[in-house]
């Protein structure tokens, strides 16, 4: 993982590192990796991410793991 960063993970995140999600903020920029492809980082905008958690927390994408 790109040391870089700030990394943040979720305390709801394996206890062994795997299967998490890294957030960083960068430039104004959202960064995201997961922990088993580090080197593949993918960018958003705040406002983007924002609407992401509102809608997860909605129930909006609950279809796809039901």
């Amino acid at each position: 993982m790109n040391s870089e960063f700030n990394w943040q993970k979720s305390s709801f995140s394996g206890g062994g590192g795997e299967q998490c999600l890294h957030v960083a903020k960068h430039e104004g920029v959202i960064l995201l990796c997961e922990s088993d492809d580090p080197a593949s980082i993918i960018t958003t905008s705040p406002e983007k991410l924002e609407a992401f958690i509102k809608g997860v927390k909605a129930g909006e994408f609950d279809h796809f793991v039901n």
